[in-house]
């Protein structure tokens, strides 16, 4: 069994896990319970008993409690599936042993740098172990990065009894990048009193704000006919959604806004001729954004359809998930005592937003507060993702003097 966080790590990110947003079912591939078989594997060789997967693909275990305190029950929780943006498939992770500065050609695709000036943070990596994908597929540290330093601390906590702690649940889910992560978790079964994801970026950082997010579905229906007949009468549908998009503002996506500001992100445009539909993101820190950006978009809509008297459209928007920060400023001792193990484990605590979404921002809407702690990854999503060995150890050093003081506040 290799026990540190990087070792676990390099396994576990040689399993596919991508998830698929078309799919139905929960998990939406069942390729990551594989995943999850071998977690319950390693979970069980540490000493956990009750380390199970469910049908839905969750992760369930528990470290018991060595103390005689009456702690409030906590939760850690990451997710095993992989963005479907880019392949996960065959993952070859490369590690750069003490890295000494510069950017970082990545072997299976030379095309594919790493560049210290899209990735700063390399400044504050000279001398660690950078890990990376071999530039054909991404990495998988968002959000194998986070399990790999959950398991490594549980395994800590079960060797050393001497660090005195309340029971600690452990959660590894599935669908998070398809925002269905917790759709299917038992929180009565978990018996969390709080949780913590690992899902986050910068050693140091934690986050208790993300944005609220919806999904827009516009469909529309043309009228279609011969094109050697078609004069004054075709409304071609594609053409309308099209003319939609074309009005988007220019200023108003994810590629020109930063900080608290919010977007509408078209993701997904296809059709033919009678019959097209459009996908969009809406983001925002406050619901009054979000429902100020889906208006917008509607009334570009309504607009574009007066050219076209013959077609009609609908337009409906599901809600994905909710500003954690209106759950975590009713609970503050949650941020507290992180900012404080960020210190303990020898770093200085950086609050930060998440433009996006964790399965945190759902758990602390269902009952279940929940911050996020930072797991060391960056550039996810793509062939260029990375984290350093040294940063997941001082994400696992984190978890244990989190639980150490839930024990000590006690």
């Amino acid at each position: 069994m290799n026990s540190t966080a990087a070792e676990r790590f390099l396994r576990y990110v040689t399993i596919d896990t991508q998830s698929d947003p078309k799919s139905p079912s929960q998990p939406s591939t069942e390729k990551q319970k594989d995943l999850g078989r071998l977690l319950v594997q390693d979970l069980l060789a540490i000493g956990l008993a009750d380390a199970h997967l469910d049908e839905h693909g969750n992760v369930y275990a528990t470290v018991p409690s060595n103390t005689d305190k009456a702690v409030p029950v906590i939760c850690f929780c990451s997710h095993m599936d992989t963005a479907p943006d880019f392949s996960g498939k065959g993952v070859k992770p490369q590690v750069v042993e003490n890295y000494a500065g510069g950017d970082i050609q990545l072997k299976g695709n030379p095309k594919q740098v790493i560049r210290v000036a899209e990735n700063p943070e390399l400044n504050n990596q000279i001398g660690n172990d950078i890990i990376t994908s071999d530039g054909t597929t991404l990495l998988g540290a968002d959000d194998k990065a986070g399990i790999a330093e959950i398991i490594a601390a549980a395994q800590l906590l079960m060797e050393n009894p001497d660090i005195r702690h309340g029971t600690v649940k452990l959660l590894f889910t599935t669908d998070e990048e398809i925002g269905r992560g917790v759709d299917k978790v038992d929180l009565k079964k978990l018996g969390a009193d709080f949780a913590y994801t690992l899902d986050g970026s910068t050693a140091g950082e934690i986050e208790a704000e993300t944005f609220s997010a919806d999904r827009v579905d516009i469909a529309i229906t043309g009228v279609a006919i011969h094109p050697g007949y078609a004069t004054g009468k075709m409304e071609n549908a594609i053409k309308i959604a099209a003319a939609i998009v074309a009005r988007l503002p220019k200023d108003g996506g994810p590629e020109a806004t930063s900080g608290k500001e919010g977007f509408i992100h078209p993701t997904d445009l296809s059709g033919v001729l009678e019959k097209s539909e459009l996908s969009f993101i809406i983001r925002d820190f406050v619901d009054a954004g979000l429902t100020e950006k889906e208006e917008m978009l509607e009334g570009i809509a309504r607009d574009v359809m007066k050219d076209f008297p013959g077609s009609s459209y609908s337009f409906k928007v599901t809600e994905q998930y909710r500003n954690m920060k209106v759950v975590l400023d009713r609970h503050p001792e949650t941020v507290d005592y992180a900012v404080e193990a960020v210190r303990r484990a020898g770093m200085e605590p950086v609050m930060s937003s998440i433009r996006g979404g964790t399965d945190g921002s759902r758990l602390s809407h269902m009952g279940l507060p929940c911050p996020n702690i930072f797991a060391g990854g960056h550039a996810f999503h793509s062939p260029l993702e990375w984290v350093s060995r040294q940063d997941m150890e001082k994400a696992v050093a984190t978890v244990i003097e989190l639980v150490k003081i839930w024990e000590e506040k006690a």
